[in-house]
């Protein structure tokens, strides 16, 4: 098992915003990524949050439990980069023009995320996800940067790794990797009845991925004795959107995990059961690889 490094609050100079696994041995259709898990924080955030209270964004570790994929055949990229800092998972259109300190040279599309203070540039973050995270105005310029040194290069590495695969199988299933915290409903400002799901999948109502693949995966997770919740509360967000197109064999599923299986949120600490978790996700990998390795 991978030991966790040490996450400093500031990293000096320049770093590659992401890191790539490809497949080990016969390679399948199958190109994973985990956007939220970077713990390498850029000298320019300029944050006035407390360092521990801002790292509550991160899907920590989420990379590391599902570091077997390659070993299946499949692909895996991760970010470096915090999803605080900007968010590969978001549009670049979806940006609060309130936090900037001048007008957009673009149009720009704010969504439900950037209301909720998490959209591709986050305004809030901590323990309740209500902390201001900066106590200035942010530079359209200092913007444009985080996008083209952070987030182009992600989507710009996603898409080759699909393109190639859809080229060479003539299909491509993508799994977009994430942790979710235990107060999931009330972040998002949603009233359930009933507890949050230890993994949620998320296809955007059945829209980016065959329903059989959402099953498939569901039923795998199911028969380890987890709890799974399909689009409740989490749908995917733009990434699998821009991805998922079933009809063309472009299948594209988010996978979220309560983060109480592996850390304590408070510390992001590794719990006991870590080893365990990820050791089913090793077994579930293996299935979900069967799986492609039966369609084509």
């Amino acid at each position: 098992m991978t030991r966790p490094a040490r996450v400093l609050p500031s990293v000096p100079g320049t770093f590659p915003p992401y890191t790539l696994r490809l497949p080990e041995g016969d390679a399948i259709p199958l190109v994973c990524d985990s956007p939220h898990s970077g713990t390498m924080y850029p000298e320019d955030f300029g944050y006035a949050l407390p360092f521990e209270q801002l790292r509550a964004g991160e899907d920590t570790d989420v990379h590391v439990l599902w570091e077997a994929l390659p070993s299946v055949g499949a692909t895996l990229l991760a970010a470096e980069f915090p999803r605080a800092y900007v968010d590969p998972n978001r549009d670049v259109e979806d940006i609060d023009p309130q936090m900037l300190d001048n007008a957009w040279p673009t149009p720009l599309s704010p969504s439900e995320k950037t209301r909720l203070g998490i959209g591709l540039i986050w305004r809030e973050a901590g323990p309740d996800g209500r902390k201001p995270i900066y106590d200035r105005l942010l530079g359209v310029q200092e913007v444009q940067q985080r996008i083209a040194r952070y987030h182009a290069p992600y989507h710009a590495a996603m898409r080759e790794q699909i393109e190639a695969a859809y080229e060479r199988f003539g299909a491509v299933w993508h799994l977009n990797l994430h942790s979710m915290p235990a107060d999931s409903y009330a972040g998002l400002q949603i009233e359930s009845d009933h507890p949050l799901a230890d993994f949620v999948l998320g296809d955007r109502d059945g829209t980016t991925a065959a329903p059989e693949f959402t099953a498939m995966v569901a039923d795998a997770l199911r028969s380890r004795g987890f709890t799974v919740a399909i689009n409740d509360p989490f749908k995917g967000v733009a990434l699998i959107a821009r991805l998922g197109r079933p009809a063309e064999r472009r299948h594209s599923l988010q996978i979220e995990l309560h983060r109480g299986l592996y850390m304590d949120e408070h510390t992001r600490e590794r719990s006991p059961g870590f080893g365990v978790l990820q050791a089913a996700l090793t077994e579930v990998a293996g299935e979900i690889a069967g799986y492609v390795k039966s369609q084509l």
